[in-house]
């Protein structure tokens, strides 16, 4: 019974799955079975391992924010078209600290 890495295709979730026999899986998150089977590597930790792993989640975080402010920036700009445009004075949205 091995254990196998996946990750969706779908909606680029990562996990991991028990596969038993000729069992097709599928995604725990949004249930497609469109999955790429990935290359399982060994539990080992080693300061390279988590250099690539720190790496990896700041290109995630940074992403994030990189999204987040694009949509703060969409909605300014809606409120700024509906003051200007129509003299419609939305009230902005309250930001997250």
């Amino acid at each position: 019974m091995p254990l196998h890495e996946f990750e969706c295709r779908a909606c680029g979730s990562c996990f991991e799955l028990l596969v038993r026999g000729a069992a097709t899986p599928a995604c725990p998150s949004c249930l497609s079975l469109d999955l790429e089977r990935l290359t399982s590597g060994f539990a080992v930790s080693s300061a390279t391992t988590r250099d690539s792993a720190l790496q990896a989640a700041r290109r995630k975080s940074v992403q994030s924010r990189d999204r987040r402010d694009k949509q703060r920036a969409d909605v300014e700009d809606t409120l700024e078209h509906l003051r200007d445009d129509y003299g419609i004075d939305a009230a902005k949205p309250k930001t997250a600290p």
